[in-house]
């Protein structure tokens, strides 16, 4: 099986929800830390209204007290025009826009109705090329909201289908407040990546029902090419009731690893910077594989070795 891209999402979407704040010094540890741990894709910052907001009040000292090494690439979100311009003025590698699949969740989370903010994002798309930055867009409770309940897949899929005409390097599908099921996951994938020319799919998951990570499995299945995760399962969404947190990227990891599935993450690492987050919160994450270990473990391994 060919291998899959995971996009970090730990310090925009992991941190955006936290009542604790974190310093612009703790963020570029967490940044840097995930990137020496193998992310070569990751979210730094998102573009948006401090007051609102405050996790991400400090995005532009952020990106300017980065040091990465060549081939990382920093995600910046962007829910309008005006958020572009802030982006724009930084060194950010991407930029993501986004776009919600029900109209009473975009109005709270964009001010917007559902095909408004897909023409808003088409826009941050161009409005991003035209700056020769690279862009994509992110469909947002494409799999359920939290005020109106289901959502229509033929409505997501004719949101894809416009924003595909914009050219994004990739759509993403979200499950916002983590209700998806994996035959769900697959079958929206696939009706998604049927009517996008090729563009490839992004999927971001969380596991607020315990549905995380067999979702992710059905998304590599379906033949998404990318998994948005975050390092100790940490995340939410200030604008959707019990949003709990993303999958974990050491959980997604163990689980892509024992299955055979190239990424191109250092599982280890990342555990200890699970062990670094946990002690910055001063709380247990939700993350599985950070608290019972790696399989086998590291001693059985060296074992065989010396053998």
């Amino acid at each position: 099986m060919s291998g899959i891209e995971i996009v970090e999402v730990a310090p925009r979407d992991g941190l955006q929800n936290e009542k604790q704040l974190f310093t612009t010094a703790q963020k570029i540890a967490l940044i840097e830390g995930m990137v020496d741990a193998g992310a070569r894709r990751i979210e730094v910052a998102s573009f948006v209204r401090g007051d609102r907001v405050p996790q991400m009040a400090n995005a532009e000292e952020v990106i300017e007290g980065l040091s990465l090494p060549d081939g990382v690439t920093t995600i910046g979100l962007v829910l309008n025009l005006k958020g572009l311009d802030r982006a724009l003025a930084t060194r950010i590698d991407e930029i993501g826009a986004v776009c919600v699949a029900s109209d009473e969740f975009a109005q709270r989370n964009q001010r917007q109705q559902s095909m408004e903010s897909v023409d808003v994002a088409a826009d941050v798309v161009r409005g991003a090329k035209a700056a020769a930055r690279s862009a994509q867009v992110t469909i947002g409770a494409a799999f359920g909201c939290p005020f109106e309940g289901e959502v229509d897949p033929e409505h997501v899929v004719r949101m894809a289908r416009i924003l595909a005409e914009a050219a994004p390097r990739e759509i993403a599908l979200a499950d916002t407040i983590g209700v998806a099921v994996p035959q769900q996951v697959y079958d929206l994938v696939t009706a998604v990546a049927a009517v996008t020319d090729g563009i490839p799919i992004r999927v971001h998951l969380h596991n607020t029902r315990n549905t995380g990570i067999a979702n992710a499995w059905a998304a590599v299945q379906a033949g998404a090419a990318t998994l948005d995760s975050a390092v100790g399962g940490i995340g939410g969404c200030p604008f959707a009731p019990a949003a709990t947190g993303n999958i974990a990227t050491e959980d997604l990891l163990y689980m892509l690893g024992r299955s055979h599935v190239p990424v191109d993450f250092d599982l280890d690492r990342t555990i200890s910077m699970a062990g670094w987050l946990k002690a910055q919160m001063g709380r247990e994450l939700p993350a599985m594989v950070s608290r019972a270990g790696t399989f086998p473990p590291a001693d059985q391994n060296t074992a065989k070795e010396q053998r």
